[in-house]
């Protein structure tokens, strides 16, 4: 194999590993955003029966 084919190989796994990284990170703070606009409606909705 040769120097060129081999890093070549090195950044497509590279970009690969930090692709997968972004997108767990996306879906972390896709949650965490969920959890946040729930909380906020919650208590805007128990504020607002008393």
């Amino acid at each position: 194999m040769s120097k060129t084919m081999l890093m070549v190989l090195c950044l497509a796994l590279l970009a690969v590993t930090a692709c997968g990284n972004t997108a767990r990170g996306f879906r972390q703070d896709s949650v965490e955003t969920g959890h946040a606009l729930d909380d906020a409606t919650h208590r805007v909705l128990k504020s607002t029966s008393k």
